[in-house]
């Protein structure tokens, strides 16, 4: 399960790109947090400090407690928006969440013990079609990453979402059963190599 962040942040008077462009030279970034059937909330965090928490890999499916006014609100961000040239953060939208709420999120899919597939070792090379998985989940539970187990898989073999044991209580966000996490395909060089082969036979 992914770890609670912190992150202070201050209430922002000043909404537009005038004021946020002031507080991006003063080292800050504007937020928004809205949900819950409350009225949206305009903040402003410390750069810095957000880019250390985007730097954790898993800012995204993280709860994120943010401490406004001695007041502390637990959110989950919706969107992080990038300077196109210097990647720097310019904007974050966090949600608002409720004691016990559900939240829609993308986890990092990773495998394992790629050296027990007979196929990566016969050379087929593993093609990842889903890099994240679309899950439903309590928001105390949203897990660090989904592991999947490529044991005894052949070339040709693909595994689905339907084959995934998903953590408990967590729902699949695509609703597609047949959804393609990755497939086991022979390298471009040997299928080369085939067709040459098979064509010395022809002649």
């Amino acid at each position: 399960m992914s770890d609670t962040l912190n992150l202070p942040a201050e209430t922002r008077e000043g909404v537009g790109k005038g004021a946020s462009r002031a507080l991006r030279r003063e080292g800050r970034v504007p937020a928004v947090i809205y949900g819950n059937k409350e009225e949206p909330l305009s903040i402003h965090v410390e750069a810095k400090e957000l880019v250390r928490l985007l730097g954790t890999g898993h800012f995204m499916n993280s709860i994120v407690e943010l401490e406004v006014g001695g007041k502390k609100l637990r959110t989950l961000p919706k969107d992080v928006a990038f300077h196109p040239v210097n990647d720097r953060p310019l904007h974050v939208d966090f949600l608002r969440l409720a004691a016990n709420a559900t939240v829609h999120v993308k986890v990092p899919v990773v495998f394992t013990n790629e050296e027990a597939s007979p196929g990566l070792k016969r050379g087929g090379v593993l093609n990842v079609v889903a890099h994240e998985l679309d899950l439903i989940v309590d928001a105390n539970k949203i897990p660090d990453e989904i592991v999947v187990d490529v044991t005894g898989l052949e070339v040709g073999d693909s595994i689905h979402i339907s084959q995934l044991k998903l953590p408990q209580g967590a729902q699949d966000g695509s609703h597609d059963a047949d959804l393609t996490i990755a497939t086991i395909v022979a390298p471009s060089a040997l299928k080369s190599s085939e067709g040459g082969e098979e064509e010395e036979t022809a002649e």
